[in-house]
């Protein structure tokens, strides 16, 4: 019977804890008495000079009750350390059980309903006179909060299911013999069943594969790395972990597998990727040896069979590629793999592929989950890894590079024929491949343009995460990261790259510009919006080339230094994708109420006037709206790469960039900011409006678009959302007179308006080159 929201919820762990002190006293007591033993009876019985029945029967006697004393002792120590680390779990989960229910299902007004099978259900109760109408941001948080609830029960429920396996292990059912299984933690217990059902292999049933699945879910995590460590080891080594992932993935994406095997082979790619990434960590107490890593090198060009007769065998890296698509990897580990596998796609672009397994699904294969291509080629799956795992991408794209032989080792002296991954992966020579199981893909131009995206997006995700400090895909609640010389110095490579040569990020859809044709890297523009938003300041900074040692635009942590003339091309060229003009138009807005703010409500020893100091605050926020006004004209009526409607839908994810905008923001607005990572309660609804205002807003017809007003509606919008950022800062401010505010209200307009013009003349400028 599966443990209940109910049961966790009500349960009474206090009599739990009384339990375990109850077998800490029992476990002292049998030590006590098993040394005794050893050191007493069974000492003196080894020492005696025996004769006759008594050199056989009574010493053998005394043997026996000496073992079967320390038996005692041993199977009272598992049993105290089985329950002391199960209450331990279980009652740091009802703590957050409890809070998920009285704190946060209070605060969204929501109630939990327990509907049985270890689920719950959470609904906004109908109140009368309440339209019942719920904004799309509250029904999210809702199913986050049931989410996370049930997480948190079958987490108990599998702690619940494990101690209850692990004591019957350790008692063995038989009265009269102690001693059979012993573990020194609960971990010992679950690694021990998880590897009992890896061995199984894919004759796992699918009960068993998701109760493995839950074991490897909720111990990926574990700070010390003890269960990822054993498990792993329990496999048998590299090669035997690549022959089961291999052997299980293949089961689950085969042409007969049920829809329930498929979700279950995707599942454990996942939580075989964390555990992986945990068991590999040499920081942890507990981690697999360097070993494991060259191992893996050595296997990543030989082919691996799990199956006798085995014909069609894949490459290592293949499989290993499939694993490392999860997890955040050390760099000690992760990077020579990386670099080993980019130097051979560098030598041979096809040397994976020649035995991809066509005319299957893309989810075929050792890549269940089907994103970002079929898996064969691991170039795509290791940059996948890299951007999850923001200290090895930064490292790996700001170090020299290492050569590597093809068995994986080090080439002693080697030159690998590049100064850097950024210049090799943007050298327009560098091939990227149609990582596809489709047969006979390149007859369809979609199919083939879009398999061609799947490399340059994972570099994307890379980029971002090497320059952020965060995984592309984490937590968007979660606190910013200051920006370290190493990763401010990318960004400015990275927009020199791109900003000398945009036309490698360029998507034409359309026949109007023959001469215009799509660049390599396109696919990778919404990582290069993400980016630009995280460097905000350093952007605003650059538009009309601040003074490195003003504090009127902020960095957050090391400065980039970005040149102006590369960081207007490179804003031209990235805002025509609609989540990049998304995040950079809400990361705008956000940082430039907080600059406004500062003006008006912090400390000053300028004495130049008020007005003309908050016009300038929002000239260099204008002018890059201006050339997201003129970026998003062009990618709709020159390249025909997205429809208004695109752009507007794309200012869904605006949320995460206020918030992170105006967590960064907080050494210069001062107390209004409680503790890191909370947003300004008094800006950040208003500032989501007045983005999705200007968003919608900032559209153009054809025929304006033909006459040359690129950004229309734009400018207006534009000027409202400096007007509205004067207004936030006012709110609480006294000391400013009405007319003054007025003043305020009429600097900004001139000044966004002007500024707007002439960043979408500086966008059209840089387009026609």
């Amino acid at each position: 019977m599966a443990l209940t929201f109910t049961d966790l919820a009500e349960v009474d762990l206090g009599r739990l804890a009384s339990a375990v002190a109850d077998w800490k006293s029992t476990a002292d007591g049998l030590k006590k008495a098993a040394d005794s033993a050893r050191t007493g009876m069974r000492a003196k019985s080894d020492a005696a000079r025996w004769a006759g029945v008594n050199a056989t029967v009574t010493r053998e006697f005394v043997g026996k009750t000496a073992k079967e004393v320390a038996d005692l002792h041993a199977e009272a120590h598992s049993v105290h350390q089985v329950l002391d680390d199960g209450h331990r779990e279980l009652a740091a989960l009802q703590k957050q059980l409890r809070t998920a229910v009285d704190v946060e299902a209070a605060r969204l007004g929501v109630r939990v309903e327990d509907i049985g099978g270890g689920k719950v259900r959470c609904f906004f109760p109908h109140v009368r006179g309440d339209s019942d109408e719920r904004t799309q941001e509250q029904l999210d948080s809702r199913q986050a909060l049931e989410s996370k609830i049930n997480r948190i029960v079958a987490h108990a429920e599998e702690i619940d299911a494990s101690v209850a396996r692990a004591l019957g292990r350790i008692h063995g059912n038989d009265r009269h013999d102690a001693g059979h299984t012993n573990y020194e933690s609960l971990n010992d217990a679950e690694a021990e069943r998880a590897v009992e059902l890896a061995r199984k292999g894919d004759k796992m049933s699918d009960a068993e594969l998701r109760e493995l699945n839950g074991l490897l879910r909720f111990n990926a995590g574990e700070k010390d790395g003890e269960f990822s460590t054993e498990f792993y080891k329990g496999l048998g080594g590299p090669e035997k972990a690549l022959q089961f992932y291999a052997a299980m993935s293949i089961d689950g994406t085969s042409a007969d597998a049920s829809r329930t095997r498929l979700d279950e082979v995707r599942d454990l790619q996942r939580v075989m990727g964390y555990n992986l990434a945990n068991a590999t960590d040499p920081d942890h107490r507990y981690h697999l040896p360097d070993s494991w890593g060259q191992d893996f090198r050595r296997l990543g060009t030989r082919q691996i069979g799990w199956e006798r007769g085995q014909w069609n065998k894949p490459y290592g890296y293949q499989v290993l590629g499939g694993l490392l698509r999860y997890g955040d990897y050390d760099a000690r580990f992760l990077n020579p793999i990386a670099e080993h596998i980019t130097q051979l796609h560098k030598k041979d672009p096809y040397f994976f592929l020649s035995d991809k397994p066509a005319g299957n699904p893309d989810s075929y294969g050792f890549n269940p989950s089907g994103k970002l291509g079929s898996g064969n080629d691991p170039l795509n799956s290791v940059l996948e890894a890299l951007g999850h795992s923001p200290e090895a991408s930064e490292k790996f794209f700001t170090s020299p590079p290492t050569a590597y032989n093809e068995d994986g080792t080090v080439k002693a002296g080697g030159d690998p024929g590049f100064s850097s991954y950024l210049d090799l992966f943007t050298d327009k020579d560098f091939e990227w491949t149609v990582d596809t199981n489709a047969t006979n893909v390149l007859a369809d131009e979609d199919k083939t343009k879009a398999a061609l995206g799947f490399g340059p997006t994972a570099l994307g995700h890379a980029l971002e995460s090497a320059t952020t400090g965060r995984p592309y895909d984490g937590d968007p609640t979660g606190d910013a990261i200051r920006h370290t010389e190493a990763r401010a110095h990318l960004v400015s490579e990275i927009v020199d790259k791109f900003g000398e040569h945009p036309e490698v990020i360029r998507h034409n859809e359309n026949g109007d510009l023959d001469d215009a044709e799509s660049g390599p890297l396109y696919a990778m523009r919404g990582s290069l919006g993400d980016i630009t938003a995280e460097y905000m300041g350093d952007f605003q900074r650059s538009m009309y080339r601040e003074d490195g040692q003003s504090d009127l635009f902020p960095t957050f942590g090391a400065a980039a230094n970005l040149d102006t003339g590369h960081a207007q091309r490179f804003l031209s060229a990235v805002g025509q994708d609609p989540d990049a003009y998304s995040a950079i138009t809400s990361a705008q807005q956000a940082y430039t109420a907080q600059v406004v703010d500062h003006v008006i409500n912090g400390d000053s020893h300028s004495h130049a006037s008020l007005d003309g100091r908050v016009g300038n605050a929002v000239a260099p926020g204008s002018a890059i709206a201006g050339i997201m006004s003129d970026s998003r004209a062009h990618a709709i009526y020159e390249y025909h790469t997205a429809k208004d409607a695109e752009f507007n839908e794309a200012a869904a994810d605006k949320q995460k960039w206020v918030n992170r905008i105006l967590g960064m923001g907080i050494e210069k607005v001062g107390e209004r900011v409680p503790i890191a990572g909370a947003p300004l309660e008094w800006a950040s609804e208003d500032i989501q409006e007045s983005i999705m205002k200007s968003i919608q807003q900032d559209t153009v017809t054809e025929a304006q678009a033909e006459a040359g007003a690129e950004y229309s509606h734009g400018r207006d919008a534009t000027i409202d959302a400096a007007r509205a950022a004067v207004d936030h800062a006012l709110v609480n401010n006294q000391r400013i007179d009405p007319d003054t505010a007025n003043d305020l209200r009429g600097a900004v307009r001139v000044s966004a308006g002007n500024s707007h013009s002439a960043g979408a003349q500086w966008s059209s400028e840089s387009d026609a080159h």
